[in-house]
């Protein structure tokens, strides 16, 4: 039996370094992030839905999407948002779960399943355990201006745009505090993995 993991948290929260850290493991994580990069590709089904929607102009010299300005678009218009999500959330699940079950089939102990929106989108039954990687929202600000170099407008904004992490936390089977150092994020990982028999 694979026991399938959620592993989600709020933006700059450091779930990226959570997920280096079950890789490191040995356990295999499949990145919606990742994913949805790879899903508005040139060629791809999303890319040519994104370009009929938003335009050329989100479109960079060498025909690959500008992220950034189409994250200054949806990120100022929630309806424009959700015209983007629309495009680009089935593409990523349907390759997400084409993963998972191809992990599922080799009898691997634990997959995990990084979804920063795994909450918001409503995909906690593709996994049968959660975990929430938590900030103090003061940390969460700093950490984001500092990593994308945003000002604090922008960094709210993108804050805003998710379910609030105490919210995230309140509905997890655990959750990291990750306020600290990597070694103590690292204790309470581990102590959650043994918890849940991932490991011995």
């Amino acid at each position: 039996m694979t026991l399938v993991i959620g592993l989600t948290g709020g933006i700059a929260s450091g779930k990226s370094t959570v997920s280096h850290m079950l890789k490191e493991y040995g356990i295999p994580v499949i990145d919606a992030d990742q994913i949805a990069r790879d899903v508005v590709e040139p060629g791809e089904k999303a890319y040519g839905a994104i370009v009929e929607t938003f335009g050329h102009n989100v479109l960079n010299d060498d025909q690959t999407i500008d992220r950034k300005k189409l994250g200054a678009i949806v990120f100022a218009n929630d309806n424009k948002r959700k015209q983007l999500n629309a495009i680009v959330h089935p593409a990523v699940r349907e390759k997400m779960i084409r993963k998972r079950d191809a992990l599922k089939e080799t009898d691997v102990p634990c997959v995990v399943l990084d979804i920063p929106l795994l909450y918001e989108s409503d995909l906690t039954h593709f996994v049968d355990k959660t975990i929430v990687v938590a900030v103090h929202e003061d940390v969460q600000l700093d950490r984001l201006m500092k990593r994308d170099h945003y000002d604090k407008t922008e960094a709210k904004q993108r804050i805003a745009a998710q379910m609030p992490i105490k919210e995230k936390a309140a509905l997890a089977d655990a959750v990291l505090d990750n306020n600290g150092t990597r070694a103590a994020t690292r204790e309470q990982l581990k102590d959650v993995l043994k918890k849940w028999g991932v490991f011995p």
